[in-house]
């Protein structure tokens, strides 16, 4: 693709290329933007010893129990004033489901905890970085004394890293790609709680790798027996022949924090 020097600005020529930004956001300039967003990351993960991590997934609109409840509370009171709003009733009912779900937040950040105090420094726990269930395993590490890593995304809708990172530990991502390489790349176990598309991607991405040989076996844990066994049939993938029976054990449901990381210490040998 040529570059056309009348869209840019005058003399533009004469700036120092790694200086001139309208440059390197051109599309031409693609390949080397990705490779800067592999490389930073990794600069800074091993300034600071970051090796082996723990990946926690799950849904950004999970809260925990009393914030899901304060988001209740403010939407009736926002419907009380207009009865007949659609999108507000819609909310609102969205609200409550969710609520429901709020287990999850603390099963996050309980796992995070464990991870923290039995397995010291050898495991950093990385989420996406933003909130929800991804706040609440920052949390749990945080607070703990763990190392605790957001790989964060730039979307539609603005999303700020949660509080509970470690400094310098927090990234942000504009390829979804390249996030996706540095979940992937130190991970020896992922932990997968209630979410929706971005969580589904990232899980069926490191089955994926996992089925094909790209990444070595890991454990690959599904947090929440009453969600996963709904929205996620594996036997009859399995049945339909679209997948292998082996296949059907590279992701293992459990319903506690305390079983997912039971999995990752008999597969480590960490007592």
């Amino acid at each position: 693709m040529a570059i056309n020097p009348k869209s840019f600005p005058h003399d533009s020529s004469y700036i120092k290329a790694y200086e001139d930004m309208n440059l390197l956001k051109h599309d031409v300039m693609r390949p080397i933007r990705m490779e800067l967003e592999v490389l930073k990351p990794e600069l800074y993960l091993k300034y600071f010893d970051i090796e082996e991590t723990i990946v926690c997934f799950g849904s950004a609109r999970i809260y925990e129990a009393q914030k899901a409840k304060e988001r209740i509370e403010t939407l009736e009171a926002e419907l009380a004033k207009k009865p007949q709003d659609k999108k507000l009733q819609a909310q609102l009912k969205s609200a409550k489901e969710l609520s429901t779900l709020s287990k999850y937040y603390d099963m996050a950040r309980e796992f995070a905890t464990i991870v923290a105090k039995r397995a010291g420094d050898k495991f950093a726990v990385v989420t996406g970085g933003g909130p929800g269930i991804m706040e609440a395993a920052n949390r749990g590490a945080f607070e703990n004394g763990g190392k605790s890593v957001g790989l964060n995304i730039t979307l539609p809708h603005e999303q700020r890293p949660n509080p509970y990172i470690c400094k310098n530990m927090a990234f942000l991502f504009h390829y979804f790609a390249i996030r996706k390489i540095h979940f992937v790349m130190r991970a020896k176990a992922f932990v997968v709680l209630p979410g929706g598309f971005g969580t589904f991607d990232e899980l069926f991405e490191i089955l994926t790798l996992i089925q094909t040989g790209k990444k070595e076996s890991i454990p690959v844990v599904l947090v929440g027996k009453e969600f996963w066994t709904k929205v996620i049939n594996v036997k009859a993938l399995a049945d339909y022949g679209v997948i292998s029976q082996d296949d059907t054990h590279l992701c293992p449901i459990v319903d506690s924090a305390e079983e997912a990381w039971k999995i990752i210490a008999d597969t480590y040998k960490i007592k």
